[in-house]
């Protein structure tokens, strides 16, 4: 993600367009070039950006809109493209939890709604090269830029010398993370059919209840379901059911709290930033198991126990 901000020159008085409801990192690196990131709303089915109210958030500092696909599932590329184009901004894919989705019959990260895509190849992804990731462009100005700025700066001239243009970084990735990833890609689109696999037992064995809602994909896509999160109708009882799930063995996670809730943001600008529906979403976000290995056994005892949990209340 800096590499991508640094190569679209998203600099100091700029600002950017996300979402909340992502890591960290989106943000952060944002304001590592010096810029600004402007939080706009989520929606409630796929807990995505709403590509409705990013118009909303544009000002003459925009510069970019950075979609994150949450859990894998793509936003809407093509609408946010053609906000983009009317207002003349780029676009950058967070697609870090998107490897090996589609969305309106393109892989992403083919940057066909973008400027560039970013992947994670971080241990809990679909493949991983033990961390870092990838920058993806079909833009040949941005993919040498890119080259350079990952090699601190340092690039071939015409007489064949390497020369230093920019301030860079050695942001190469090693040859081993590069071999490892490499003998796993051939496996990725099993990897997501074995996770669309686990999500549609959990539509099956969850559907009926009155607790929990469950995410939607929407026509078109094919989500890469890097997590699979519900959302507890009763807020109060979420905390409580992620607890009684790990007493009985199944480990439960919460993605994410809002970027603009954490102590740094609020102590730098966004002490007072709420936003209805993302404050909805991250009291109420469970995130529970997703692996090509889960078992369909592992799903219903699940499901199980969430009901379970619930008759008990």
């Amino acid at each position: 993600m800096h590499l991508a901000y640094l190569a679209l020159g998203l600099k100091n008085g700029d600002e950017a367009v996300t979402t909340p409801n992502t890591f960290a990192a989106t943000a952060n690196m944002i304001l590592a070039v010096g810029a600004k990131p402007v939080f706009s709303d989520i929606r409630l089915d796929t807990y995505n950006i709403d590509e409705n109210k990013i118009a909303s958030c544009i000002t003459k500092r925009t510069k970019v809109i950075v979609p994150v696909h949450v859990a894998g599932q793509s936003c809407d590329m093509k609408k946010i493209s053609t906000l983009a184009k009317k207002h003349r901004l780029s676009v950058i894919e967070d697609a870090c939890h998107a490897l090996g989705a589609k969305h309106r019959d393109f892989r992403v990260g083919a940057c066909r709604y973008s400027d560039m895509a970013v992947f994670s190849f971080h241990p809990v992804k679909s493949i991983t090269t033990g961390e870092g990731g990838a920058v993806l462009t079909n833009s040949k100005k941005l993919y040498d830029r890119l080259i350079t700025l990952r090699n601190h700066g340092i690039h071939k001239n015409k007489a064949g010398k390497n020369v230093m243009t920019d301030l860079g970084y050695n942001y190469r990735m090693t040859d081993i993370q590069a071999v490892l990833g490499s003998s796993q890609l051939p496996k990725i689109n099993s990897f997501i059919r074995g996770r669309n696999r686990v999500a549609g037992w959990y539509e099956k064995f969850l559907s009926d209840s009155k607790n929990v809602l469950l995410p939607k994909v929407l026509p078109g896509n094919y989500s890469a379901w890097h997590i699979y999160v519900v959302r507890v109708l009763n807020p109060k009882y979420r905390d409580k059911l992620a607890t009684f799930l790990k007493k009985n063995g199944v480990g439960a996670n919460f993605h994410y709290p809002a970027v603009y809730s954490h102590p740094y943001y609020r102590a730098n600008g966004y002490k007072n930033t709420r936003l209805e529906n993302e404050e909805k979403y991250h009291n109420s976000c469970l995130t529970l198991p997703c692996y090509p290995g889960l078992a369909k056994s592992d799903v219903l005892k699940i499901a199980g126990l969430v009901s379970k949990f619930f008759e008990k209340i």
